[in-house]
């Protein structure tokens, strides 16, 4: 599971100088643990998942789920159902995938550790919302969560899709994680700073408000 330049993470980039909103998450939570995915779907009325692999729900480049989120992942499958829950990885699913007789080989593995599909996607996040929107339709937009730990390439790919977009702040490890990530995520850290003492708010979504409930101690 190698990543290559991402260039859609670099243009876009760019279209946060017209509208910084696009990197506010609706929801700040320190990793998937403190998500209380009962209320998103109870009181949220969120009916599907997504979810970015490396640092969100697993150590870089490993394929099982990081043992002290073990719980909270399995309350999420059985909240939501495997069927609608999704992986959206730029280091699997995509043809970066480092086996070239399978060039989704890693994605199958991910796929059967995580015990939820892994979507098959040419376009790498903030890019290839269609992939997304195709692999859950008929469910809106807006009744999708989408979690992650980077901000130019999670929180911005969920919010141009309309999503309800969730940041984890806190990752597992850097330890394996490519240089060029763990630069990036000091400067997203930063630049989250910046906004929230602008005041920039996400952008407009049914569940706004209270987002509080949404929030396990």
């Amino acid at each position: 599971m190698v990543q290559s330049l991402n260039v859609s993470g670099i243009v876009n980039a760019f279209r946060l100088l017209w509208n910084p909103s696009l990197a506010v998450p609706h929801l700040i939570v320190n990793d998937i643990r403190n998500i209380h995915f009962e209320q998103l779907k109870r009181q949220g009325g969120i009916q599907a998942m997504g979810f970015d692999k490396d640092n969100c729900l697993t150590a870089p480049y490993v394929p099982h789920i990081h043992p002290p989120f073990e719980k909270a992942w399995a309350v999420c499958k059985e909240t939501f159902g495997r069927d609608k829950i999704v992986i959206v990885s730029n280091s699997a699913g995509t043809p970066d995938d480092k086996d070239h007789a399978d060039k989704y080989l890693q994605s199958t593995k991910l796929q059967d550790a995580l015990g939820v599909p892994v979507l098959r996607h040419e376009e790498k996040k903030p890019s290839g919302g269609a992939a997304l929107a195709s692999h859950l339709h008929p469910i809106p937009a807006d009744k999708i969560a989408f979690v992650g730990d980077r901000i130019l390439t999670d929180v911005v790919f969920g919010n141009l899709n309309g999503n309800f977009t969730i940041w984890t702040r806190k990752i597992v490890t850097e330890t394996g994680d490519n240089k060029a990530a763990l630069i990036l995520r000091r400067f997203e850290h930063g630049l989250i700073r910046f906004l929230q003492s602008l005041n920039v708010k996400p952008p407009s979504h049914p569940m706004d408000q209270k987002t509080s409930q949404y929030i396990k101690e």
